[in-house]
């Protein structure tokens, strides 16, 4: 069955008309020289480079799109790669609601015009201790956030990913209780490192990371970083989210790198970098590198409790 939401809401209920018609503009230019393409010769995203990149070599765009957990498609790390390209993700649009002053459903297309993109490399560590430094293209979430107008009473912000057995095989299993759900709190959604990715490598993300939208979150396990987003919820009741509804013992809300905090199966003191001939162990770095920058928001929290 086809899953698409129908869009109510127009770029100009939430941009000002002079972007608008600037998209429009720049689009039509694109259009007539011939670079919007489904093809490996479609033009390279216009990005600009970030001062929150890290200094580490990236991965190679191998890496990065043959070694993936989206369960979506199958639990082995090559399956994502394997089937995902059944995968419908144009059109596309998500369903904004909740506690904003501008609740409705936008086409993705317009909610990323008129957006500054970045190229950020960050540092992406998975709970199984396996981690890869990943070029992503995209935006901070505030951004999106700040258009629909956040009201002072929400405290978190949820997040779901496309619910299409047809095209997405591994949700015909009940490994998960689709579709997939995450959150986050309000400081941390609002964060200048949390970004909404819609690409990697100066390319359109693929469809096995994640496309066309997903959260990358730095300095937390990737589970927090949801793909294929088509739900985004402004509320003030801590959400549900899928790993933490699966075993509480073994995922926490809030899922913050801490080499301190060992998952109940295996150690996360140290990580193995995917990737090169020989994958050396390094020390895991609390919030994965990212201590100066996010630490302040939980002074005075157990990170051991509150995991």
């Amino acid at each position: 069955m086809a899953y698409r939401f129908k869009s109510d809401l127009k770029w100009s209920d939430v941009t000002p008309k002079a972007d608008f018609l600037n998209r429009r503009q720049i689009m039509a230019g694109i259009g007539a020289a011939g670079l919007i393409a489904a093809s490996p010769a479609r033009a390279k995203i216009a990005t600009v480079p970030s001062k929150y990149s890290s200094t580490e070599e990236p991965n190679s765009f191998k890496d990065i799109t043959k070694y993936n957990n989206f369960y979506e498609f199958g639990t082995g790390k090559g399956d994502p790669a394997k089937y995902a390209d059944r995968l419908t993700v144009d059109p596309w649009s998500v369903k904004i609601d909740g506690m904003v002053d501008k609740p409705g459903t936008y086409d993705l297309a317009d909610l990323t015009s008129g957006v500054q993109m970045e190229e950020r490399i960050y540092r992406f560590r998975c709970v199984e201790a396996w981690a890869m430094v990943i070029p992503w293209v995209g935006f901070e979430l505030s951004t999106l956030l700040n258009r629909v107008g956040v009201q002072s009473g929400a405290k978190y912000i949820a997040f779901e990913t496309l619910e299409r057995p047809s095209e997405m095989i591994g949700q015909n299993s009940r490994t998960i209780p689709w579709p997939y759900r995450e959150g986050l709190r309000m400081d941390e959604a609002m964060h200048p490192l949390t970004i909404l990715a819609t690409g990697l490598y100066g390319d359109d993300l693929p469809k096995q990371n994640g496309a066309p939208i997903r959260l990358v979150v730095p300095w937390k396990y990737g589970f927090k970083s949801i793909k294929s987003i088509v739900r985004i919820t402004a509320t003030d009741k801590q959400p549900e989210t899928s790993w933490n509804m699966i075993n509480p013992r073994e995922y926490g809300f809030y899922s913050n790198v801490n080499p301190t905090v060992d998952h109940p199966r295996w150690s996360q003191a140290s990580e193995r970098k995917i990737g090169g001939l020989v994958a050396k162990r390094q020390d895991t770095l609390m919030f994965n590198g990212y201590e100066e920058d996010v630490a302040s928001m939980y002074k005075g929290m157990d990170l051991k409790e509150h995991y």
